[in-house]
């Protein structure tokens, strides 16, 4: 399929606040951060990090919910490119003015709580309050740690802004002056984007593509193999922030809407590659309550609002977080170049360290994921410096099935144990056909060191990994021996040593 230049926009086009705008020739790399700062001379948005870590720079995105409202969520400016903002609207702490231009409710609180000190990672605290406040507040203590484990303070310490974000209360969504403004930001995004099939950006210091559909993007890397696809952005991010690559050209996934469904049928869940953590998390859980635990572990909300479950897969990282779970319930993946698609299992896509089964021009399409059968068990452990995120020391994954005390069925799947995710073979032909015992337990731990040979680095030692990995196996074995701990560790426990 070839599209006419004449039906490409060469534009991007997007609210800041209520205000429309229309960019062209901006570098497709600019990220947001430096956009607002350096451009647009709005300084209230803070650059920490540079790596979406440290919240100082969370600004919200608004974008149209298909219904004919609005949906918000928090992001890293510092990582998502300008051209990502098409069809969207910004808003930053500049936005939040109540009537009169007092300060809003959110700033309000943080002040009456005496939530600031330097102040310096305070705009990024209040548009994570925000948005909160904008889906209706919260008085949950652990939803609203959640909220905030993505900006980091080193002067007032939590309990203050916890404190603001119980006081700021919400606005709400069925509030009709609410819901009049929401229908129209919708309506004015979406008259801004018309019907053009792309978003072609040709400029002197590189190129940018965002196809809408799966067809369109197929044709894409074909004629451009060595493309970089992009989809949140919060691994190629810093490939330009931290290692000042040049990337020409970028093919854009977030605006391709067959890539961004989840459906589920005959305890099958097949995920889009452009499906965000957030919008897959509830589903995942639901598969098996573990997963959806480990992927509320990934990062923090803002990463999750912008990381893709088929980003995390093509981007062959030795941790990935979510491979290794998916590789323990038999997960298979959907690859396509051109016309030809092609299903395998994930576990056989990572190839070795940096290499992964998938040839140029070939991307990932969907994932399949079946639900474990009645009377299967699934556990997944994620060990890591902190609870919040953290990258992985050592991920374990285990599906197991026990009839009439033998172990019938084992999948035992690790992350940061070797160069991929992988299964630990060895450790799983001990115990298939023995008694679910702990002499069982030992043969299945003594294997581990036939599986794999980790390495040490800034994480953890080799010796570390290959303790917890054992240890892990005494986890598995008593949740699934002893059903009142099993019980008992239900939610952060069951995920977390």
């Amino acid at each position: 399929m070839t599209i006419p230049v004449a039906d490409l926009r060469n534009d991007i086009r997007f609210l800041f606040g209520n205000e429309e705008h229309s960019l062209r020739d901006i570098d497709p790399q600019m990220t947001v951060l430096n956009w607002l700062r350096l451009s647009a001379r709005k300084t209230g948005t803070k650059e920490g990090c540079g790596e979406g870590d440290c919240g100082a720079c969370t600004v919200v995105l608004g974008e149209p919910d298909g219904k004919g409202s609005m949906r918000y969520r928090t992001v890293n400016a510092c990582i998502q490119f300008m051209p990502t903002l098409d069809g969207k609207q910004l808003l930053t702490v500049e936005h939040l003015k109540s009537d009169g231009g007092n300060l809003h409710p959110v700033q309000q609180a943080m002040v009456d709580t005496h939530g600031s000190q330097c102040g310096f990672c305070t705009p990024g605290f209040v548009m994570s309050l925000y948005q909160l406040w904008l889906d209706g507040g919260e008085d949950d203590r652990g939803a609203i740690n959640d909220a905030l484990a993505g900006n980091l303070c080193r002067c007032t310490g939590y309990g203050p802004i916890i404190e603001a974000a119980r006081k700021a209360g919400g606005i709400s969504a069925k509030d009709p002056v609410e819901q009049k403004r929401r229908v129209d930001i919708s309506a004015r995004l979406n008259a801004m984007v018309d019907d053009a099939p792309m978003l072609a950006l040709e400029t002197p210091v590189g190129r940018y593509f965002a196809p809408r559909s799966s067809d369109a993007l197929a044709d894409l890397l074909v004629a451009h193999p060595d493309a970089t696809v992009l989809a949140g952005g919060t691994d190629v991010g810093l490939w330009v922030t931290k290692m000042l690559k040049r990337l020409d050209p970028i093919i854009y996934i977030g605006d391709v809407a067959d890539l961004k469904s989840v459906r589920e049928q005959d305890g099958v869940l097949t995920i889009g590659a452009g499906v965000t953590y957030s919008d897959a998390h509830d589903a995942l859980g639901l598969i098996a309550a573990d997963v959806g635990e480990l992927v509320r572990r990934i990062g923090s909300r803002q990463i999750r609002n912008a990381g893709t479950v088929g980003g995390n897969i093509a981007n062959g990282s030795p941790i990935g977080d979510t491979p290794p779970a998916l590789i323990a319930l038999g997960a298979r993946i959907v690859l396509r170049m051109g016309n030809v698609r092609r299903e395998v299992a994930l576990e056989d896509f990572f190839v070795t360290y940096g290499k992964q089964d998938r040839a140029r021009g070939e991307f990932v399409q969907s994932v399949i994921v079946p639900k474990p059968t009645a009377g299967t068990q699934f556990k997944a452990y994620k060990i890591s410096k902190r609870f919040d995120q953290d990258i992985t020391a050592v991920l374990a994954a285990f599906s197991i099935r026990v009839e009439d005390g033998k172990v019938t069925e084992f999948r035992a799947a690790f992350g940061g144990m070797a160069g991929t995710p992988m299964r630990a073979k060895q450790c799983e032909a001990a115990v298939i056909g023995q008694d679910w015992d702990e002499a069982s337990l030992t043969l299945a731990q003594q294997a581990l060191s036939r599986d794999f040979a980790p390495m040490s680095d800034m994480r953890a030692s080799k010796e570390y990994r290959m303790l917890v990995a054992q240890n892990l196996l005494t986890k598995l074995y008593i949740e699934t021996t002893v059903p009142e701990i099993a019980t008992r560790l239900v939610g952060r426990e069951a995920a977390y040593v």
